[in-house]
C-alpha cells in the first residue's frame, strides 16, 4: 500500500500539487473575498482557470482523478456564504413562503413585511439580504425550482445556513449527474469523453453554481439527461425530463421548435404534448388568475428594464445616445424589438437547418442561445454556463473563452452604483467574437479540405 502510494505520487506529483493549490484558492475565494475587491477576484479566477487548463491537459484520460478533484473543489465551498450574488436570500424567502402556504408569484416581499409584520422569524434579514429590487418584484423562478427552495428551507428548519447547505448539496449532486450523463452523451456522439471536464473543472461553473447557488446546473442536469435519452430513442421519457429542465429555468423553451424536424410533424406534436402536460402539472399547485400577469410582468423586466454585461445593446445605446436618445426609453424600445429578432432566428434555425441528428440539434441550440445572449441587455456570468456545456458536444469552444472573459463584468461590483467599465466589457466581447469567427473560418476550411479529399 505504501509503495503504491509512493508510486502514484511520483507519477502524479504535479497534478496533485495543482489540486491542492486550487483548493487553497477556492478557500480564499469562498471564505475570504469581498466582491468589491476586483483585483483579488480577478487574480484568483485567472489562476484557477489556468490550473483547470493544466489539470485537464495533464490528466485528461484519468477520469477518477479529475472527477475526485472537481468534487473536492465543490466540497471546499460547502459551508461558504455566497459572496458574488445575493439571490439566495430570495430563494430562501420563496421557499419559506411556500412552507407558510403562500405563493411567491402572488405576493411582493416588501408588501408582506408591511402587511404581516414579522411573517417569518428571519423575514427582515432575508428582505435586507435580497435587496430592494428583488423585494419589489414577484418571483420569476419556475415551479420545480420553487419546490427545491421549499424543500431546502423545510429540511433546514428555517435556518439560512441550513437552507444554503441543502441547496448547495442539490446543486453538487446535479453537477455529478452532468458528469455522468455528459460523459455518456459524448460517447454516443463519438467525441472524446474527457471534454466533460471542461465543464466539471471550470471555475465559472464551480463558483457560480456551487459557490453562489445558481440553479443552471440543475437545469443542465435534466437537459443533458434528456438529450442522452433521445440518443437512446426513449423520446417519451426524454420529454418528461425535458419538461423538468424547463421547470427549473425557462431557457430550454427556446429550443422546442427545433424538435420539429428531428421528430417530424406527428411525433413532435406528441413530444410537445408531453412536455406541456408535465410543465402544467408542476405549475398547477401555484396557479391562480393573477399568476400569468404577475409572472409575465416579472420576466419582462429582463427585456425592458435591466442592464448588465450587454454586448450588442451597449453598442446600440452608444450610437443612439449620440443622436439624443434617452437610455430609459431606448431600453424599452429595444426590449420590444429584441424578442422579435430572436423569434425570427428560431424560425430560421427550425425550418432552414437540418436538425435530424442530435449532433446537428446541439449545434443549432448553441447558436440560438449565443445569438440570444449577444442581443440581451442582461448577461450575468452564470448564464454562460449553458453555452459552456452545449459547446462540449459540438466543434466550437468559444463559450470556454467567454467563461474566462466574463469575469471582467464583475468590475461593476467594485464601485458604488455598480457602474460598468465599458473598456473591460469591450475586451471581453472582442475576445469572444474574435475566437468565434476564428472557429467558424477554421471549421469552414476543414470542411473544404475534407470534401476535396
Amino acid at each position: 500500500m505504501i509503495q503504491r502510494t509512493i508510486s502514484y505520487w511520483n507519477l502524479h506529483r504535479v497534478p496533485i500539487l495543482m489540486v491542492l493549490v486550487s483548493i487553497l484558492f477556492y478557500v480564499s475565494f469562498g471564505y475570504h473575498l469581498a466582491r468589491t475587491d476586483f483585483i483579488k477576484l480577478l487574480s484568483l479566477y485567472l489562476a484557477l482557470f489556468f490550473l483547470c487548463y493544466k489539470l485537464v491537459q495533464f490528466e485528461k484520460w484519468n477520469f477518477k482523478f479529475l472527477a475526485i478533484s472537481g468534487t473536492l473543489f465543490r466540497l471546499t465551498l460547502l459551508f461558504a456564504e455566497p459572496n458574488l450574488s445575493q439571490d439566495f436570500y430570495r430563494f430562501i424567502w420563496d421557499g419559506q413562503l411556500i412552507n407558510n402556504g403562500m405563493s411567491p408569484y402572488l405576493h411582493l416581499p416588501k408588501d408582506l413585511i408591511i402587511q404581516h409584520g414579522r411573517l417569518m422569524r428571519n423575514a427582515t434579514e432575508l428582505i435586507s439580504g435580497m435587496g430592494s429590487l428583488s423585494a419589489s418584484n414577484y418571483s420569476n423562478y419556475p415551479p420545480l425550482n420553487q419546490f427545491i427552495f421549499a424543500l431546502s428551507t423545510w429540511v433546514s428548519g428555517k435556518s439560512v445556513v441550513g437552507s444554503v447547505l441543502a441547496m448547495r448539496t442539490i446543486i453538487i449532486l446535479s453537477d455529478l449527474g452532468i458528469l455522468y450523463f455528459g460523459r455518456k452523451l459524448l460517447q454516443k456522439l463519438n467525441k472524446s469523453t474527457h471534454l466533460i471536464f471542461w465543464y466539471f473543472l471550470n471555475p465559472l461553473v464551480i463558483l457560480e453554481l456551487t459557490g453562489n447557488l445558481h440553479f443552471e446546473g440543475v437545469m443542465l442536469f435534466f437537459f443533458i439527461w434528456s438529450m442522452y435519452l433521445l440518443c437512446n430513442k426513449k423520446w417519451l421519457l426524454a420529454a418528461i425530463v425535458y419538461a423538468l429542465s424547463i421547470s427549473i429555468k425557462l431557457v430550454p423553451l427556446l429550443f422546442l421548435p427545433l424538435f420539429l424536424k428531428y421528430f417530424g410533424l406527428k411525433k413532435s406534436i406528441l413530444f410537445y404534448g408531453v412536455v406541456a402536460t408535465v410543465t402544467l402539472l408542476l405549475l398547477l399547485p401555484f396557479y391562480s388568475p393573477e399568476f400569468t400577469n404577475n409572472y409575465v410582468q416579472t420576466v419582462g423586466l429582463w427585456f425592458s428594464n435591466f442592464e448588465f454585461n450587454a454586448g450588442f445593446y451597449n453598442m446600440v445605446k452608444k450610437v443612439a445616445m449620440n443622436f439624443g436618445a434617452k437610455p430609459w426609453e431606448l431600453i424599452k424600445d429595444y426590449g420590444r424589438i429584441m424578442p422579435l429578432i430572436v423569434i425570427a432566428a428560431v424560425a430560421l434555425f427550425t425550418f432552414f437547418r437540418e436538425n435530424k441528428k442530435i449532433s446537428n440539434l446541439l449545434v443549432s441550440m448553441l447558436w440560438m442561445l449565443t445569438l440570444y445572449y449577444f442581443l440581451s441587455t442582461t448577461v450575468h456570468p452564470w448564464y454562460i454556463i449553458f453555452l459552456v456545456a452545449l459547446g462540449l458536444f459540438t466543434e466550437f469552444r468559444f463559450p470556454m473563452v467567454w467563461s474566462l472573459g466574463i469575469i471582467l463584468s464583475y468590475w461593476a461590483y467594485s464601485n458604488e452604483g455598480f457602474k460598468e467599465n465599458y473598456w473591460l466589457l469591450t475586451v471581453e466581447y472582442i475576445a469572444v467574437y474574435g475566437f468565434m469567427f476564428y472557429e467558424i473560418v477554421r471549421l469552414h476550411n476543414k470542411k473544404i479540405l475534407f470534401s476535396k479529399n
